[in-house]
């Protein structure tokens, strides 16, 4: 598929961010224990704000905030929860097996729970949690569809039997036939508004 002018050029997660109600036990999990070098901290009185490396330019992102009590609860990957509508779990990028393997042997030297690794056909992983009971996956690509154009007809990637209208559309026609337009939520519409910036909406 040809560049075009309006293409997005994504460099990856610039920073996903969690919580934590103990940034301490983070930074020993993140930076000890997963080898997610600690790279950057913020902070002022109502939160603490701690970046872990995992790429190039990528980090994850923990927010501790100050006199909060949280309502925590950990789940496991990839099985629903009505706590935790939006947020599954976060899978992070090994290059082969043997990374995949070497990072479950180190979990279970820092005595982590960790599966075994699970064959998903273009992709295997482990399955584990962090301190805050974040559900978390190590996998690498066993056919990587990244970097390069998609076939959506490739079954080997697209196995989905009964796909949703949009993947029908980009299969058949290579391109949908519409978008959907979000909102921002009503929070961050006050706050700006405090600020004295108003939105067109």
């Amino acid at each position: 598929m040809a560049e075009t002018p309006d293409q997005v050029h994504w460099r990856g997660v610039h920073h996903l961010a969690l919580v934590t109600a103990d940034m301490d036990a983070t930074v020993r999990f993140w930076h000890g224990v997963l080898g997610a070098r600690l790279v950057a901290t913020l902070a002022v009185p109502s939160f603490k704000h701690y970046f872990f490396d995992v790429a190039p330019g990528n980090t994850v992102a923990f927010f501790e905030y100050a006199d909060q009590p949280l309502d925590s609860f950990a789940k496991p990957a990839g099985v629903p929860y009505a706590r935790a509508a939006q947020f599954d779990h976060l899978s992070l990028h090994l290059p082969d097996e043997e990374a995949l393997h070497r990072m479950r042997d180190r979990l279970k030297a820092h005595g982590c729970e960790v599966t075994d690794v699970i064959d998903h056909g273009f992709l295997r992983s482990i399955y584990f949690s962090d301190p805050n009971g974040i559900a978390l996956e190590a996998s690498w690509w066993t056919l990587d569809p990244t970097g390069r154009a998609a076939d959506h007809a490739d079954e080997r990637l697209f196995a989905d039997p009964d796909p949703v209208p949009a993947v029908r559309e980009l299969r058949e026609e290579g391109r949908l036939r519409h978008t959907v337009a979000t909102r921002l939520v009503d929070g961050v519409i006050e706050d700006l508004r405090r600020e004295g910036i108003t939105l067109e909406r």
